[in-house]
């Protein structure tokens, strides 16, 4: 008789760990994790330097990128940076992440529409030369 792993996890027991999304740590766990007081994670819920999950009862929920948010804002705070200097930062590295994606996404297109036509280009350094002809 052969027996078959679970299904639907990934260990040996079925179990899935939570994803670096999922909303998990309550603030006193998230506050060690980061090195900051709980009463700084309020804060900066408050502030909207970042956002916690909500159980029923109102209580927070942090993930683990949530902690790592945490701790960059802790990082550059100890830099001399002001709260809102922070958010902008937080701000524009997320715009930097979207605008990467995105070219990712272009140039997927690019190489997709390439194959079609069979149009020669030249992707370096995240410029894109396409060669047509001038034949009319």
């Amino acid at each position: 008789m052969t027996t078959q792993p679970p299904r639907g996890g990934s260990g040996p027991d079925g179990f899935q760990p939570p994803g670096p999304e999922a909303k998990v740590f309550v603030i006193s766990v998230a506050a060690e994790l980061s090195g900051l007081h709980p009463q700084t994670l309020r804060t900066y819920d408050r502030l909207g330097l970042v956002a916690p999950g909500r159980t029923g009862g109102g209580g927070r929920r942090y993930s683990l990128r949530d902690i790592e948010l945490l701790r960059t804002v802790a990082r550059l705070t100890a830099e001399g940076l002001g709260l809102e200097g922070v958010k902008r930062v937080i701000e524009l590295e997320n715009q930097v992440l979207a605008l990467q994606a995105r070219v990712a996404e272009l140039q997927a297109e690019l190489a997709q529409s390439q194959q079609v036509q069979n149009l020669p280009a030249l992707i370096a350094d995240n410029q894109v030369v396409i060669w047509r002809s001038m034949r009319r």
